[in-house]
């Protein structure tokens, strides 16, 4: 379980930096290129999945 946990808090964090760097038009060739709303959505992707880390290795 908290091997999975982790695989997937890491892919949503990968995602949310895709999505981040979309927004602030950084990486570009997408319809979410330099479209705010991404920006915003990619950050709360990365809290969340920094949460979700440090929920799953904080427990002994």
């Amino acid at each position: 379980m908290r091997l999975w946990g982790n695989i997937g808090a890491i892919v949503l964090l990968v995602i949310g930096a895709v999505w981040t760097l979309q927004g602030a038009n950084v990486i570009g060739g997408s319809f979410m290129t330099g479209q705010s709303q991404w920006l915003y959505i990619g950050l709360v992707c990365i809290l969340v999945a920094l949460f979700a880390l440090w929920r799953l290795n904080s427990r002994s």
